[in-house]
């Protein structure tokens, strides 16, 4: 099973307050799972997504803003990565197409 925390402990856990993961949920930033009665619970993905971005903020001295756009291109990168891998979708049909539509949202996130 895979463990989960409330805000409360997951904002102790990580040295915030509960108001700063509020606000970065806010900001679309994270997407904590909601419980039945709408509380958040932050899975291990979700905590390490928070050290990221407590660390481009802390360490780095990057704005929200710029974490923002930081985390759209690390996602993008992402999926670029995962259909370039040997093995990935790039001989299927669909894969070109993929690949090409994932470089114009880097391009545009880069304001290309």
């Amino acid at each position: 099973m895979t463990e989960v925390l409330f805000i409360s402990m997951a904002a102790a856990r990580l040295g915030l307050h509960p108001q700063t993961l509020r606000k970065y949920e806010r900001l679309g930033l994270v997407r904590p799972l909601r419980t039945t009665g709408s509380m958040r619970v932050y899975s291990e993905d979700e905590l390490t997504r928070l050290r990221a971005i407590k660390y481009l903020v802390d360490q780095k001295g990057i704005n929200l803003a710029g974490v923002q756009q930081l985390l759209a291109l690390a996602e993008v990168a992402q999926r670029l990565r995962e259909l370039t891998e040997t093995g990935g979708p790039i001989g299927r049909p669909d894969g070109r197409r993929r690949l090409v539509r994932e470089v114009d949202r880097l391009c545009n996130l880069l304001g290309f």
